[in-house]
């Protein structure tokens, strides 16, 4: 499908998996918008075809205004990626804070919701749109490496990204969520311990997800993915 002139919004579009996913689709002719807490750190790294917005995903009032803004500049938007994600390094059910709990869920899960809760109107009304989530294999078997947050956070993202994906098919709006395996992004800064430099270089990287979302939003309207699963060599999945 042709991109170009869709309109794109990016969430956590500031490093990792979200840069990398809009850069692919700035390529492809979107009008790319990248949202994120940090504006300094999204001027940073937006491509001349890239629009920035400061936003907490986590904060529904600041994600209306963001959508209503992105609509008066732009347009309705036509692709959603959800890839703004958090952990924290204590993860453990012994060692995990209560309050670290509730931002991880915050961000990861409400964060989704809130965004994908202000973009449906405008899809339904145009009978068109994309919904990417970027979950974790973590959000289809829970792993002590995630710990009990981060997997609590995307089983929830999982369950929430296809039930709408269930509802929103009659309205020509196709929802899609991508499970990576390890990816070497700066969320890795929070692991309880360092990752050495030998598993990095076996890790995807992010680009290799940005090439798996490309693949989706290229697909003819009549074609839906509603799951895709994409881990490095060495990691295993049943």
């Amino acid at each position: 499908m042709e991109l170009t002139n869709q309109v794109a919004l990016v969430t956590g579009g500031g490093s990792g998996i979200g840069l990398a996913i809009a850069e692919s689709l700035a390529k492809e002719g979107c009008r790319v918008v990248i949202t994120g807490r940090n504006e300094q750190k999204l001027r940073d790294v937006a491509g001349a075809s890239m629009t920035v917005r400061a936003c907490d995903v986590s904060n529904r009032d600041d994600v209306n205004e963001l959508f209503a803004s992105v609509e008066k500049e732009l347009g309705p938007v036509d692709i959603l990626v959800n890839s703004a994600g958090i952990n924290v390094p204590k993860r453990a059910m012994a060692d995990l804070d209560p309050d670290e709990w509730d931002r991880i869920l915050a961000i990861n899960t409400t964060g989704v919701f809130n965004c994908m809760h202000a973009a449906l109107p405008a899809m339904r009304k145009k009978q068109a749109g994309l919904i990417i989530n970027i979950s974790s294999i973590a959000g289809k078997r829970a792993m002590a490496l995630g710990g009990v947050g981060y997997c609590a956070s995307k089983f929830a993202t999982s369950a929430l990204g296809t039930t709408v994906g269930l509802e929103e098919r009659q309205n020509g709006i196709h929802v899609t969520n991508i499970y990576p395996g390890e990816v070497d992004t700066p969320i890795l800064a929070d692991r309880p311990t360092p990752v050495p430099p030998e598993r990095l270089a076996q890790m995807l990287k992010p680009e290799d997800v940005a090439a798996c979302a490309l693949t989706i939003a290229k697909l003819p309207p009549r074609a839906l993915v509603p799951e895709l699963i994409i881990t490095p060599l060495y990691q295993e999945y049943s």
